[in-house]
C-alpha cells in the first residue's frame, strides 16, 4: 500500500525557476474520477506511460498506487478518458527541501502555474519557499481531474 502526502499552492513570483533542475511534458487523462477514487492515464515525455488509481484524500494523504504500461496503451487509454486530457510541463526543483515540482499547464488551462510539495509519512511536512502563494490543496478546482472537465480558461 503507497500513501501519497502532498499539498498544492499557488505561485507567487518567479523565484521557483532558479531552482528547477530537470523537466518533462506531461499529458494525461481520466478514466474514473468521482469522490472515492481517481483512476489516471499518464504519458511522459518521450514515452514513459503509468495508470495510477488514486482513493479519496484524507487531509493531504490518500492512498496511491501506480503501474508503468506500454506507451501504445496509454495514448489507446487517453482516447477513452473522461474529459480533456491535461497537458503541461512539470518541472522538477532541486534546492528547497521536500520534492517540489511546478506544473505549467498548456492548452485550455494556459496560464496556470500550480506548485506541489510530496512527502513520506512520518515526516513533517517541508518548509514553504518565499515563492509560494495560496494553498489550493482544499479548493476543488485545482485538482487535475476538475481541469480535466473545467479548464482555468472557463473560469
Amino acid at each position: 500500500m503507497a500513501v501519497e502526502i502532498e499539498k498544492k499552492y499557488l505561485l507567487s513570483g518567479d523565484g521557483w525557476r532558479a531552482e528547477v533542475v530537470s523537466g518533462e511534458s506531461i499529458t494525461q487523462g481520466y478514466l474514473s474520477m468521482d469522490r472515492e477514487r481517481e483512476v489516471r492515464v499518464r504519458l511522459v515525455g518521450d514515452g514513459a506511460a503509468f495508470l495510477t488509481v488514486k482513493g479519496r484524500r484524507v487531509g493531504p494523504a490518500r492512498l496511491e498506487f501506480e503501474y508503468p504500461i506500454p506507451a501504445a496503451d496509454a495514448r489507446e487509454l487517453l482516447a477513452l478518458c473522461l474529459g480533456a486530457p491535461l497537458h503541461k510541463h512539470r518541472h522538477h526543483l532541486g534546492r528547497t527541501p521536500g520534492r517540489w515540482i511546478v506544473d505549467e499547464y498548456t492548452g485550455a488551462n494556459a496560464g496556470l502555474l500550480v506548485a506541489e510539495v510530496e512527502w513520506d509519512e512520518g515526516q513533517a511536512e517541508p518548509p514553504t519557499p518565499s515563492w509560494i502563494g495560496p494553498d489550493v490543496s482544499a479548493d476543488p478546482r485545482y485538482s487535475n481531474a476538475s481541469l480535466t472537465r473545467t479548464p482555468y480558461t472557463s473560469w
